[in-house]
Order: C-alpha cells, then sequence, then structure tokens
C-alpha cells in the first residue's frame, strides 16, 4: 500500500465540485512494474502523483487512465520486482467474510481495520454513477477516516478484492468498495489508451438527484453541466424520461445511457405545479471531468 498526494489547479471542475485541490488517500500496487491502483476522484484533474511508501519514501508518479465509468484510477511510477498484491473478482467473495482494510494516513502512517463483507449487489449514487455490483464492507472499529479512499479490501490470501470508493458515515463504518472485476476487465486497455474503449463511454447531463417515495428529485446541478445550462434547477420533480416515467434514479441514469454523445434527453419535470419538458443533450461525463 501506498499513500497519495495530489495538487489540483483550483479551477478544474472537480474542485468546484468539492473534492478540494489538495487531496490524500491510499493506492494499492498491483504489479511488480509500479502500476498502482485507487479511485478516479483522487486523481481527477492531476498529472503528477506524489506516492509515498510505508518508509516514508517518497516518488513521483504519472496518471495513466481514469475511469469514470467504473471511478478506478491508475498511477505509474517507475520500478522494478516491486512488492504488489494479486487482484481478483469480489465473485470469490461471500457474505459474512472476513476482510482487513488498510489506509494511508500520510507520511509513513498505516491504519488497517478488520470487517465482514455486508453487501454485494448493485449501487447507484446522487452523482449519476451506477455500479451493478460493488462489495460494501462493515468494519469493527476503524478510528481513522482519513485516508481510506483508494485503499485496499483484501480477503484472507492477502488478495485485493476490491477498492475502497466510499465512507458511510451515517451507517456502522460501514465501506463501499469497487469490485476486483472492474480492473481485470479494463487493465490492458485502461494502461494502453488511458480509458476504457470496449465499452461504451458513460453519458452524463451533470445532475444530483434522490428518490423520494418513488419519485426523482432533483438536488442540485453541477456548475456549467449541460443540465445547468438548459435550466434545470434544484427541487424539480422528474416525471419522464424520453416519454417514460421515472420512479428511480437509476432508471433516470440508465435513460441517459440509452444515447449516444450529443443527443437530447427529454425530461418532463414539475416545477412549482407546473409541467415543463426540458431538453438536455447528453455528454460524455469525460469531456467535463478529464
Amino acid at each position: 500500500m501506498v499513500g497519495i498526494q495530489v495538487q489540483v489547479p483550483p479551477t478544474h471542475p472537480s474542485v468546484l465540485m468539492g473534492l478540494g485541490s489538495d487531496r490524500r488517500g491510499t493506492g494499492t500496487l498491483v504489479g511488480a512494474d509500479g502500476l498502482i491502483v485507487t479511485v478516479n476522484y483522487m486523481i481527477m484533474g492531476a498529472r503528477d502523483v506524489i506516492v509515498t511508501f510505508h518508509d516514508g519514501r517518497q516518488v513521483t508518479g504519472q496518471v495513466v487512465a481514469r475511469d469514470f465509468t467504473t471511478s478506478l484510477g491508475l498511477v505509474k511510477i517507475d520500478g522494478r520486482d516491486l512488492p504488489y498484491l494479486e487482484v481478483v473478482s469480489s465473485q470469490t467473495a461471500a457474505l459474512g467474510q472476513e476482510i482487513l482494510v488498510v489506509s494511508s494516513l500520510g507520511a509513513d502512517k498505516r491504519c488497517a481495520d478488520t470487517g465482514l463483507v455486508s453487501y454485494l449487489g448493485p449501487f447507484d449514487a446522487v452523482w449519476e454513477f451506477v455500479l451493478e455490483r460493488c462489495v460494501c464492507v462493515t468494519l469493527s472499529d476503524f478510528p481513522h477516516r482519513v485516508g481510506l479512499s483508494g485503499g485496499p479490501i483484501v480477503n484472507s490470501k492477502g488478495q485485493l478484492l476490491a477498492v475502497s470508493y466510499l465512507n458511510f458515515p451515517e451507517w456502522t463504518r460501514p465501506i463501499l468498495g469497487i469490485p476486483g472485476e472492474c480492473f481485470l476487465s479494463g487493465r490492458d486497455e485502461l494502461v494502453r489508451h488511458g480509458h476504457r474503449v470496449s465499452t461504451p463511454p458513460r453519458l452524463w447531463l451533470g445532475v444530483l438527484s434522490y428518490t423520494i417515495r418513488e419519485h426523482v428529485v432533483i438536488a442540485g446541478v453541477m456548475p456549467g453541466s449541460p443540465s445547468e445550462k438548459a435550466g434545470l434547477r434544484q427541487g424539480d420533480l422528474v416525471l419522464s424520461a424520453d416519454g417514460h416515467e421515472i420512479h428511480e434514479r437509476k432508471a433516470l441514469y440508465e435513460a441517459i445511457n440509452r444515447h449516444r454523445p450529443g443527443e437530447s434527453v427529454q425530461l418532463r419535470i414539475m416545477r412549482n405545479n407546473r409541467i415543463h419538458d426540458v431538453m438536455i443533450p447528453a455528454i460524455k461525463v469525460d469531456d467535463y471531468l478529464a
């Protein structure tokens, strides 16, 4: 495991979204040649990365890939015969299985805790992000939440089962992980091209949304996003997308991704007890955040 630190220009959209310019998290060596996996939002907007080893030694790494579909990011440092973890599919995991989570706390400090796999299944987020399968783990007693982002979720064989993506402070110490198969299925093309080329790009409107009693409510729009430019507002109630009723935000995301880049999504919304039709061009999320 290594520490990850980046400085992102304050004008980058990810900073305006609240991720900040100075980001610190964790990465995992997954190749003897110096390939490191972490989460995309840690390195979004950065070119160079300061990588810190457990003994305090620091080297500069380069961002080599960003996967906006799975939210994994890859960093490369110069090296040969480096120790690394084997990545395995979450299909090898089972509910109740014991795991280990490790995070970097800066410099040469590391923190670890054990826990159990508490959920395996689909996940969708407030910000137009969907995983068909995630690994959710509940930890025993993790006092430090700093640095968890990008850290490894490891099984009892010392294999990387998932990459820590989110903390849920309102629950009982749970961690959401991106499953290992997301890395395994895209490693070669991510290293070669810097992004996935065998799968369609993730389309995006720039909305934040909640599902409340089978209704999707817009919680906000990203600055400069297609949604903001089209006039979508916080508090708008989404009734339908392209003529199909919408009762959950995952269905909204699926409707968006049935389009091609540049095609418009027709949203029927309710605002102040009046119905409006809004046409919003869907773009590749890479075009906004890369």
